[in-house]
């Protein structure tokens, strides 16, 4: 059973969608719809680190007693993603193309290498760690989500 991998993959998809349309955005010149589009993106992506960090995570450090292992990697992937993400949006609000252009491509670099760790290594290890808690997991992440959804 892959219900784990399956909901966050297709949360993956949900954030890229939105840094999609920022980046048509800036390339057709509207600035506004850039904002708005990565704001969404930066809500967005908090939601999910939030579904990682504060559900899935502790319960397979606590299912596994890896605590050193893939989600510190992933914790520490997501410093790099918030910092990232803070520089794109300042290159958004001043409007700075090159500065833009340099830093969106970083962040897309990094989520995309990121997302395929998570989606080819660690969920399927967390769909088998925590198989018997799923029911238990999901309705949190899905309800972290609609918050954020809701905000």
């Amino acid at each position: 059973m892959s219900r784990i991998r399956a909901y966050m993959s297709a949360d993956h998809r949900r954030c890229d969608a939105h840094f999609v349309a920022a980046e048509e955005a800036v390339l057709a010149g509207d600035w506004e719809a850039a904002g708005a589009a990565f704001r969404r993106y930066g809500d967005a992506l908090d939601a999910h680190l939030a579904m990682e960090e504060e559900v899935l995570f502790p319960a397979f450090e606590e299912e596994t007693g890896m605590t050193g292992g893939p989600t510190a990697m992933m914790r520490a992937e997501h410093r790099e993603l918030r910092s990232l993400v803070r520089r794109v949006q300042d290159a958004l609000t001043h409007r700075e193309v090159e500065a833009w252009l340099g830093s969106s491509e970083m962040l897309r670099i990094l989520a995309q290498q990121h997302d395929l760790k998570e989606e080819g290594v660690l969920y399927p290890m967390m769909d088998r760690a925590l198989a018997g808690r799923q029911d238990e997991l999901l309705p949190q992440i899905a309800s972290l989500a609609a918050e954020a959804a809701d905000a």
